[in-house]
């Protein structure tokens, strides 16, 4: 059934609905059920207008056609979220600094590494959180081969949070000791991170749903409100995939909405309501 659409506005279907889900499932293991037929249109209609196409139909079909790649990338970042705040959910902080760092610190004290890893790690709170925990915990981690691997699907994102500068009312919720320690005043009304802990983040652009292309395994991993917009089989194949990266007794950390359901298939202990730790 058609959809007619006020002036100006691209013209769009059941069709074009179905079309958009299949991309996304099959590009990033997004799922979209009925009910979110209005939302993929206000999020997607405005990159068909700037695309210069008068349909989703001619959007879509240049999207998948072989000049579309840079646009396809466009078109999922345009499905998904960026809402993040720097210490959001606190008691993985504090679970962070009094149970990983210390572990990570004897181990990389003895000349081993430290890796950890925030797997959707949007415009960067997150990551420089994590440093920023790593650092009060074990002051000198800079000058070790410590490093906070900080992917996410979404390259302009992954841009932004390389920059590491935010506005003060965002910086809001992080405390005055911190501010003065790890950051500087950037321009009329803003902070950017400074000095050593620039050195322990590092931003790639990765889809989460392909390869990886990374080897080690992490201490940590923050995996936080992603999966909630997977199906039930990605999901669980997800949780795997990040259980064989975690070091044997390493910890998940999840969003305060989702669960691992298979712990004889992935080996994952749950130990709180968002934090999951791998048997060793």
């Amino acid at each position: 059934m058609n959809t007619m659409r006020p002036a100006g506005e691209p013209d769009y279907t059941d069709a074009d609905f179905q079309r958009v889900r299949r991309i996304a499932q099959e590009e990033a293991g997004i799922y979209f059920p009925d009910t979110k037929r209005t939302l993929v249109y206000s999020r997607v209609s405005r990159r068909v207008r700037e695309a210069g196409h008068a349909s989703f139909q001619r959007y879509l079909d240049f999207v998948q056609a072989p000049g579309g790649r840079n646009e396809m990338e466009k078109l999922i970042c345009a499905l998904t979220t960026n809402v993040t705040s720097f210490f959001r959910e606190k008691t993985h902080f504090t679970h962070l600094e009094e149970v990983v760092v210390p572990r990570l610190a004897a181990q990389v004290r003895a000349g081993g590494r430290g890796r950890l890893w925030s797997a959707a790690c949007s415009t960067g709170q997150e990551p420089w959180s994590i440093a920023m925990s790593v650092l009060s915990a074990f002051p000198d981690a800079h000058g070790h081969d410590v490093r906070v691997l900080a992917t996410d699907i979404n390259s302009d994102v992954v841009s932004q949070a390389a920059a590491g500068i935010y506005p003060r009312a965002e910086a809001e919720a992080i405390s005055a000791e911190k501010q003065s320690r790890f950051m500087e005043p950037y321009g009329d009304d803003a902070l950017r991170f400074t000095g050593g802990i620039r050195s322990l983040p590092a931003f790639r652009v990765l889809n989460l749903n392909a390869d990886w292309p990374m080897k080690g395994t992490f201490a940590a991993i923050f995996c936080r409100n992603v999966v909630i917009y997977f199906d039930e089989a990605t999901r669980e194949r997800l949780w795997c995939r990040l259980a064989e990266r975690l070091e044997p007794g390493g910890f998940l950390y999840v969003g305060h909405s989702e669960r691992v359901a298979s712990k004889n298939q992935c080996g994952l202990e749950q130990v709180a309501p968002t934090i999951y730790r791998k048997e060793p």
